[in-house]
């Protein structure tokens, strides 16, 4: 299954919802205005818009989600890498890296996806 583009403001709707579903549509209204600053029009447009698209259900006023956190970020990086870097991870990884510091123990945990995904597991 592909999974349905989040832009950017609905990214943030999303992550409230994530947060707190299920949720009724009311109290999401009111979440969107205190934390995004939205008028409730607005918030009952996107999840109009995100219920079309098939990331959200809205069914009888209580909101859930169809679409995981998860999924949307790797959709939303693996169309970065796509489009950025002619879909190189290598390339990728390189740009990433280029002026970022990590920790001994980040590097420890990449290693250990990087080998988990060497024997057939997931990352």
């Amino acid at each position: 299954m592909v999974t349905p583009k989040v832009y950017e403001s609905e990214y943030r709707f999303c992550l409230i919802l994530w947060e707190y579903e299920p949720i009724k549509s009311k109290e999401l209204v009111r979440l969107c205005e205190e934390r995004l600053g939205w008028k409730s029009t607005t918030t009952y447009t996107v999840i109009k818009r995100l219920s079309e698209r098939g990331v959200v259900k809205n069914e009888n006023t209580v909101v859930t989600s169809l679409v995981s956190k998860e999924d949307v970020q790797t959709a939303e990086i693996n169309e970065l890498v796509d489009k950025t870097f002619e879909g190189s991870l290598p390339a990728f990884i390189a740009a990433f890296t280029k002026h970022q510091s990590f920790s001994e123990k980040e590097l420890d945990e990449v290693q250990r996806m990087i080998d988990r995904y060497r024997k057939g597991g997931e990352a």
